[in-house]
């Protein structure tokens, strides 16, 4: 997956739980997974 291992995966996650704290983290995925569903569906409507 993009060259990134397990170790760097979780060294960015505590970076990210750093800056935004645990509260925002929810929030934080749902945008995230929601970009990643529109750039796939825009993916696919290219196809």
């Amino acid at each position: 997956m993009f060259g990134i291992g397990w170790g760097e995966l979780i060294l960015i996650f505590l970076v990210i739980l750093l800056l935004f704290g645990a509260k925002k983290l929810p929030e934080i995925g749902r945008a995230l997974g929601k970009g990643i569903r529109e750039f796939k569906r825009s993916i696919k409507e290219i196809e």
